[in-house]
């Protein structure tokens, strides 16, 4: 049986913006970790809170005080410090920010608190492997990694790296490495050699975890040649560890050994107090354009985020099996992980989303009793198009919760997961990026769920939208802005000595204000709509627009698989207007759809959202976390050279630019 012909979803009941789809019982309120937290805080006056009427109550005193808010994280969460801090907010100002000055500890101490038959790691792959591992197992494992790590002469501030899968075995590395005061960095094996390179060689690690083949989508791909390319390109290389199960085939000058050789010794764990500003890993922006930035975060910023973040907000505790489809390679790995910090179980998967079918991880969240289980807003999307019904093919009844990012969850989307997953669950749409490794706004356990809406900004976000005069603007689209610093914001970006790059970066638009760079509306409610990427603004006569809108339009269309839009035009001229479109199969893109999409454009959005050309494409391009690449194709437009627009092995598929290429003379 295929799976479409067991699965006949009805479309589900359009919903408009704004309205309530799922809320709270009053049971489920009482018992969260966000109302615990409140009940604390009144206990606790010391730090100035009053009685909170509601959540927004409590996260405008959370941004009007941020120093007493995130000291009352650090305090409700014990966090174990080494050495007193001064103060929880010594330098205000962005960039610059100075938390917690004098502090000393350590993430994976936090990390590895629990040390019993609790299962810490569910590892699980395509192929039906399972590696499951108690937090007494973990605690073991992470000992006799470190002590090989010391062995081989790494020490605090020394870089150690992965390109590897998201296995038990990476995270016993990361946490070995934190523990040292080392910092890690990560790359998933699809990534190419010179994406690798790009962001490996800026930071000249000294040990290098790897594999010579990796399986997606049941197929086998061959790594060793570049291990062997990426091994040579890397001169600070010392030594390579290669992961359980596997043989580097070509000869490396860097000497080679095993996972299990790496971990042969044992030795007491010693977690290294590093000072609160300590970097603990190196994340990269997408890179599609240029070198990606390589982005360094501390180890207290992340544990004081994450902590807030994965206990108050998604509601996760110790009972709870936590999952997120992610590689090693997309900042929701580092994300996951963090469930750790909160004692939940972190299950991990290595392989397609969509192998041997969309159903595969509902079906692997029905078999492991998943209590979040967090994707991306494309596979959902991709699961509606497909008429899945999970809801009534699987038992999900231990699911309370889906987490969607990656890219704006379109209205329909939220009405097909409580049409055809569960009306009992959480759906959290969320919002951050790589920049922050976490979400600006996020999902409350206190707040409804609206259709098209994102529920709040977090505790701590001072988030706001713009205008282009850098004035707060409510219910209309602008600028995506932080108006006071996070402690997971970048401590800086490696080499970027003077720091010039971080500030044109975030700080170059509005004084002492960070810009991320994506377009949001602030509704009345209080929720937030993301609509796209501010760079990629439709700007038609005077009217802007995000590219959500217009997906929300386009893909809702049978015919329609995927489509990317793009304009051409800037502040100063009007361009042309693309639609570039991928098609259902048995679809063409002949003169009744065109007439189709016009009037539907024309009525949904405005006249001048018509697009002046129509494009049938085989594939969108998108980066290996699933992100179109809008901007990088109106550069090719506009005929910068495609290896100058975008580094095709930061793609899903590389040869999905040269039908842009092509394109560039009808510009």
């Amino acid at each position: 049986m295929s799976e479409h012909e067991h699965d006949a979803a009805q479309p589900a009941t359009p919903a408009v913006e704004g309205q309530i789809l799922y809320t709270p019982t009053a049971e489920a309120v009482e018992r969260c970790n966000m109302t615990r937290y409140l009940g604390w805080l009144t206990e606790h006056p010391s730090f100035g809170a009053a009685e909170f009427e509601d959540y927004f109550a409590l996260q405008r005193w959370s941004t009007r005080e941020p120093g007493a808010f995130w000291q009352s994280i650090a305090e409700y969460f014990e966090v174990q410090f080494h050495s007193p801090f001064r103060a929880a907010l010594g330098r205000r100002e962005m960039p610059g920010t100075e938390w917690f000055p004098g502090a000393t500890l350590n993430y994976a101490e936090h990390a590895l608190r629990r040390r019993d038959a609790q299962p810490a790691i569910l590892a699980l792959d395509e192929a039906g492997g399972r590696t499951e591992l108690s937090y007494a197992d973990l605690y073991a494992r992470v000992r006799r990694a470190a002590e090989g790590l010391r062995r081989l002469g790494v020490v605090q501030g020394d870089r150690v790296a992965a390109f590897a899968p998201n296995t038990a075995e990476t995270l016993v590395l990361f946490l070995a490495s934190a523990s040292l005061g080392a910092i890690w960095s990560s790359c998933a094996p699809e990534f190419g050699v010179p994406s690798v390179l790009d962001r490996f060689s800026q930071i000249e690690p000294k040990v290098l975890l790897t594999i010579d083949a990796y399986v997606y989508g049941g197929k086998r791909h061959d790594k060793s040649a570049a291990v062997a390319e990426i091994a040579r390109g890397l001169p600070s290389l010392e030594h390579i560890v290669r992961l359980s199960g596997f043989a580097l085939r070509e000869r490396l000058d860097v000497p080679v050994l095993g996972f299990d050789e790496l971990c042969a010794h044992d030795a007491p764990l010693t977690f290294r107090p590093v000072p609160f500003d300590h970097p603990l890993w190196v994340l990269y922006s997408s890179g599609t354009t240029g070198l990606p930035k390589p982005i360094v975060q501390g180890h207290g910023g992340i544990l004081l985020e994450h902590l807030k973040a994965l206990s108050l907000h998604s509601d996760l505790g110790p009972d709870d099996r936590f999952f997120w489809f992610t590689t090693t390679g997309w900042m929701m790995w580092n994300y996951l992980i963090s469930g750790l910090l909160v004692q939940a179980t972190v299950v991990l998967y290595d392989g397609s989303p969509a192998h041997p079918n969309l159903s595969a991880l509902w079906q692997l969240a029905a078999r492991e009793r998943i209590t979040y289980f967090g994707t991306s807003a494309a596979f959902l999307t991709s699961c509606q198009k497909a008429g899945l019904t999970p809801g009534a093919r699987f038992d999900l009844g231990s699911l309370r919760a889906i987490g969607s990012t990656g890219a704006p969850l379109p209205s329909d989307g939220f009405s097909w997961v409580y049409a055809h997953v569960s009306r009992e669950l959480a759906l959290g749409s969320v919002s951050g990026g790589t920049d922050v490794c976490t979400a600006f706004v996020l999902g409350c356990p206190l707040l409804p769920v609206r259709v098209g809406e994102i529920q709040c900004a977090g505790l701590g976000c001072a988030v706001a939208a713009f205008d282009p005069d850098g004035r707060r603007i409510v219910d209309e689209v602008g600028e995506l802005v932080l108006t006071v610093p996070l402690p997971s914001m970048p401590l800086f970006f490696w080499g970027d000595a003077d720091g010039s790059r971080l500030y044109e970066s975030y700080f170059s638009t509005f004084e002492g204000v960070w810009r991320h760079g994506d377009w949001v509306k602030q509704t009345a409610s209080g929720g937030f709509v993301i609509y796209g990427r501010s760079d990629s603004t439709l700007n038609r006569g005077g009217v802007r627009m995000g590219t959500s809108e217009f997906y929300r339009v386009v893909e809702a269309l049978p015919e329609v698989s995927d489509s990317l839009v793009v304009d051409t035009g800037s502040a100063e001229r009007e361009g042309k207007l693309w639609l570039f479109l991928v098609l259902a199969d048995g679809h063409t893109l002949d003169a009744e759809l065109r007439h189709k999409l016009k009037a539907l454009l024309r009525a949904e959005l405005s006249p001048r959202h018509v697009p002046d050309e129509f494009v049938q494409v085989r594939a969108v391009p998108r980066t290996l976390s699933g992100k179109k690449l809008e901007v990088p194709v109106k550069r090719i437009l506009a005929g910068v050279p495609v290896e100058r627009a975008a580094s095709r092995d930061t793609l899903k598929d590389p040869s999905a630019l040269d039908e842009y290429v092509a394109l560039r003379d009808r510009a």
